[in-house]
């Protein structure tokens, strides 16, 4: 399959099967998805391989940060997390928000490698996303910041992902203004 198929396949699947790629295998991707542009090299990035009971902790931090009693169950929807962390580095040529950008593309380059290996995965986010509680959960230092999880499992056999509306690039390519004569 060439990149621009994978690319046109890809779906979120927000249910997702028990199964899960194994750490080797999630290994073999993510240093596939590093190779996104990332000026200077910084490698400001991060990610956090959360299955089991880290899944649980989760969802006690989720709480915390929402001021609820009992522990969120969003955490339970996939067998494996993974934590997308922005790892900001000191630069003089590169500034935060490309930083971040770094990070947005290692995710999603890591998320479309996954649905091409066969995996259902989801990008989910939500605003205890920067809480205190759930950056103290993932052991984030002060430069770092959480931009979501993609929550990974099996394609469920017979059951389709949602569907996702064509993307008119004709309304979205445009050319730079032309300066008029007066």
């Amino acid at each position: 399959m060439s990149a621009l198929d994978a690319v046109r396949a890809r779906q979120s699947w927000s249910k997702v099967t028990d199964d899960a790629p194994t750490h080797e295998e999630l290994l073999t991707l993510v240093a596939a998805a590093g190779r996104v542009a990332d000026h200077s090299s910084l490698q400001p990035w991060r990610l956090i391989e959360m299955r089991g009971a880290d899944r649980e902790v989760l969802g006690t931090a989720i709480a915390k940060a929402q001021g609820d009693t009992s522990p969120s169950s969003k955490p339970l929807r996939a067998p494996l997390l993974i934590a997308v962390v922005a790892a900001y580095r000191k630069s003089e040529k590169v500034p935060r928000w490309e930083q971040e950008a770094v990070a947005s593309g290692v995710a999603h380059v890591l998320s479309l490698l996954l649905d091409e290996a066969g995996w259902g995965v989801i990008w989910r986010t939500g605003h205890y996303t920067r809480s205190k509680p759930v950056a103290k959960a993932h052991g984030l230092s002060k430069n770092e910041e959480l931009l979501g999880w993609l929550y990974v499992g099996g394609k469920p056999s017979g059951k389709r992902p949602g569907r996702r509306k064509a993307v008119d690039a004709r309304k979205l390519v445009t050319r730079m203004p032309r300066k008029t004569k007066k």
